[in-house]
């Protein structure tokens, strides 16, 4: 004689909801939704059950669906918010960056920057050349490209976080605020070099990027050559260590002198 089977058991919570009616299950649906913090599942269930319905899925199918959809959108909305958080001034992406108009930078040095290793590496970039050439539009670029990676992005001037590390040693929070700026993945300070720093702020600077050093990337760009890099920080000895620590196994991408921004307002002037 065979076994008898044994019944799976029941949860008492999934035995209460049976012979529950329509309504009352889309209703239960709703309400579950709202408190579970689902709202992707919510919105998209009535579409899914005529799909599944259409295409005869399984109720594994189905939930998958509803549930991957969930995820997909967590994960977009999340990617918003580190992009939003990151501080950028404009939207900027790599895809609208035309290498045509500057034919010094290498597309696929940019491109393969944009897949974000070197920030897992904890490596610097330096976006050297004149104002005009596309350096702030690839700095911001690579940094929404890395924050939509999962990477935690901040952009600031460079003048900006001087001020803020000073205002910092003023109020005694200065550890506090070199560490929240050594915990992000990716350090961008833009316009490095367009106003000499004293002592005080180069040496202020210096201890972020020391702080990050070998851990966490920090990329920067500047309307200076290395060599002019003494007329913004007036220690020798000081700049020649700011700059070891932006280059050591870094990556250099010089933009080159021709502004795109002045040739493309030449080109639209109505004559």
């Amino acid at each position: 004689m065979s076994p008898t089977p044994v019944a799976t058991p029941v949860s008492p919570t999934l035995r209460r909801r049976r012979g529950m009616t329509e309504e009352a299950a889309i209703a239960a649906v709703d309400q579950a939704c709202r408190r579970l913090r689902l709202p992707t599942i919510r919105a998209l269930v009535d579409e899914a059950l005529s799909v599944a319905k259409k295409e005869q899925l399984t109720y594994q199918g189905f939930l998958a669906e509803l549930l991957l959809a969930e995820v997909d959108d967590r994960d977009r909305r999340s990617s918003v918010r580190r992009v939003k958080a990151a501080g950028f001034p404009r939207d900027k992406w790599l895809g609208d960056f035309d290498f045509d108009a500057n034919t010094a930078i290498n597309p696929a040095t940019v491109h393969e920057l944009g897949k974000g290793d070197w920030i897992r590496r904890g490596d610097p970039l330096c976006l050297i050349g004149d104002s005009g050439t596309g350096k702030s539009h690839l700095l911001i670029a690579l940094g929404t490209a890395a924050a939509e990676q999962g990477y935690r992005v901040r952009y600031t001037l460079a003048t900006k976080l001087v001020n803020e590390l000073v205002e910092a040693v003023d109020d005694k929070q200065l550890a506090k605020t070199i560490a929240r700026y050594g915990r992000v993945d990716l350090l961008m300070i833009d316009e490095l070099g367009y106003m000499e720093l004293d002592r005080r702020g180069a040496e202020l600077l210096f201890q972020v990027l020391t702080e990050r050093e070998e851990k966490n990337s920090i990329a920067i760009a500047s309307n200076q050559s290395f060599s002019g890099w003494t007329d913004t920080f007036t220690d020798p000895r000081l700049c020649a260590a700011i700059v070891d620590r932006l280059t050591y196994n870094g990556t250099i991408i010089e933009t080159g002198t021709h502004s795109y921004r002045l040739a493309h307002a030449r080109a639209n002037v109505v004559v």
